[in-house]
């Protein structure tokens, strides 16, 4: 992709705001239900209303959005309340409805962004549409390449005004999260491409009310330039993912309680003090590598023996035992239960492939 420096302007140009601030329902059900929550959300922080008009589901039967029917609807918003809609756009037939009705500001879905045909077809037909904004959620497997990949494509189509959307990565093993944050993965894409507005979306991530905060306030201490929260006038009656909607007023309370942070200490003596403990980090890094090598010299020479005897890689009990004793020592000693599982996945795929190459059988 060409120097990424050129894609970081709109944000400030479009004076939306900083943090920039989204906000609306899951879908668009009525043109009341939409008015209503638009009107409630004025008067903050909220500057870009976004609602579902074509809801992807992932089974057939569920609503599935009211379509073209709502974007009469989002221009009413628009002229009454001053906030810019932002929608959902998964096929070059909704890309040319939004911009007929005259909306500016788009975003392509976690299911779209993880199909590059899909994307290449929208990006052929952006190709000359000018003053658009199109933000990029991470598709729903944990593939950094193929979020990168979908953002490439729309910007060789011309498109200047990019953003990305962390919405979090499906999972299939138990998560307090609907979709797992995977914090490492946005952290990489902002590494590659630092000029690219990146926005957090803590209601898909969470998929229930109680830690969309936390998301939300944890996504600005790593420096996102922004937030979108779902926030429905009922939520409790919400045609589509009510669980993790809140009221106008709850948004509000929200977005008041986040706090952004400076990206730089000016304090000499804080800079003296951190530094500190970040050497103190350097040291414990070291020496956690070290014992992970000596694990996998273990590992090998474990791999050794099950050769000689012909014995698989995989040992399904002694790795349930391995791990469930990591976690309550871990859990013992403040740390999450997720975590520890999450890292020990890690060490055991590693540990396999230690020992298929050390010669062990495998199954």
């Amino acid at each position: 992709m060409a120097n990424d420096k050129q894609f970081g302007a709109w944000l400030e140009a479009m004076q939306l705001g900083h943090p920039l601030t989204i906000a609306g329902p899951c879908s668009a059900e009525t043109e009341e239900q939409v008015l209503a929550t638009a009107h409630a959300l004025t008067g903050g922080r909220v500057t870009v209303f976004r609602a579902g008009v074509w809801k992807p589901r992932t089974k057939p039967g569920n609503f599935e959005g009211v379509g073209e029917a709502a974007l009469p609807w989002l221009q009413r918003v628009k002229a009454e309340t001053g906030l810019e809609p932002f929608i959902e756009v998964a096929t070059p037939k909704h890309l040319e409805k939004a911009l007929q009705y005259g909306i500016r500001m788009l975003w392509i879905g976690a299911r779209t962004s993880a199909n590059p045909f899909a994307v290449q077809e929208l990006a052929e037909a952006l190709r000359g549409v000018k003053d658009v904004i199109v933000m990029i959620k991470n598709p729903v497997n944990p593939d950094l390449a193929l979020w990168i990949g979908a953002v490439e494509r729309i910007a060789r189509a011309g498109i200047k005004n990019l953003g990305a959307i962390h919405r979090g990565f499906s999972v299939y093993n138990k998560s307090p999260y609907r979709n797992k944050p995977k914090w490492q993965i946005p952290i990489q894409f902002r590494q590659q491409y630092p000029s690219i507005p990146m926005i957090i979306d803590p209601s898909h991530i969470c998929g229930r009310r109680d830690c969309i905060y936390d998301i939300a306030q944890m996504a600005l201490d790593l420096q996102y330039d922004g937030v979108m929260i779902e926030s429905h006038i009922n939520p409790d009656g919400a045609w589509s993912d009510a669980k993790q909607q809140v009221t106008p007023g709850t948004l509000h309370q929200i977005i008041h309680r986040l706090t952004v942070r400076k990206k730089q200490a000016e304090e000499e003596a804080f800079k003296k003090n951190i530094e500190a403990f970040r050497r103190h980090i350097d040291i414990i890094d070291e020496q956690i590598l070290e014992l992970l090598a000596d694990r996998m010299k273990v590992v090998r020479e474990i791999g050794e023996i099950k050769k000689q005897q012909n014995i698989s890689l995989l040992q399904p009990g002694r790795w349930r035992t391995v791990v469930e004793r990591a976690v309550t020592f871990a859990t013992q000693n403040g740390l999450s239960e997720e975590f520890i599982k999450s890292i020990y996945e890690a060490i055991h795929e590693e540990s396999l492939l230690q020992q298929r190459k050390n010669g062990a059988k495998e199954l």
